[in-house]
């Protein structure tokens, strides 16, 4: 049985909760425009499903094989590192030039570093949002996927923290 201090200590390992700088409280962080959900993953389910060896043409049709090559287990490809993984459900359209839309579930990866360019969730002033990471000069920016909503430019007065790096979008079809 853990102690409510290893629980708190744990929250605070793996960012789903922040440290306030001002009264050294712990608080909760927001989900923020961007953030609908969030979601851990659990360990220990696998599920593996029939993978063809013929590929699907988004062109011409062609006579289909019936012949299966392996199994795919979604959570071997898609999760690299487990402990570090977790779940965001995406609320708004901030990031739909980027193929993110409301609804999605986004694969987040904590042990990978966020570089430019990559789609990070991030905690900006205790809110979370899904942003591109940009540099100008010296300058960091998160860049939204959407013309309509403007860059946020980080500043040193700004709580920022960089929760994890997106690695896959779950997009159901239209």
């Amino acid at each position: 049985m853990r102690t409510s201090f290893e629980w708190a200590q744990n929250y605070l390992e793996k960012g789903f909760v922040n440290l306030s700088k001002k009264d050294n409280h712990i608080r909760p962080l927001k989900k923020g425009k961007g953030i609908a959900q969030i979601m851990s993953y659990e360990e220990g389910t696998e599920l593996e499903l029939p993978m063809y060896k013929s590929e699907i043409k988004a062109g011409f049709p062609s006579p289909a094989s019936d012949y299966i090559e392996s199994t795919l287990d979604l959570n071997k490809f898609l999760i690299k590192h487990p402990a570090a993984t977790f779940f965001v459900r995406v609320e708004g359209d901030s990031m739909i030039d980027a193929g993110i839309h409301s609804g999605d579930i986004l694969i987040v990866d904590r042990a990978l570093q966020a570089e430019k360019q990559k789609i990070v969730i991030a905690a900006v002033n205790g809110e979370l949002t899904v942003k591109r990471i940009w540099y100008d000069g010296d300058k960091l920016f998160l860049q939204p996927g959407n013309i309509h909503f403007t860059p946020i430019e980080i500043t040193a007065e700004m709580d920022f923290h960089i929760w994890g790096v997106v690695t896959y979008v779950i997009h159901k079809p239209i």
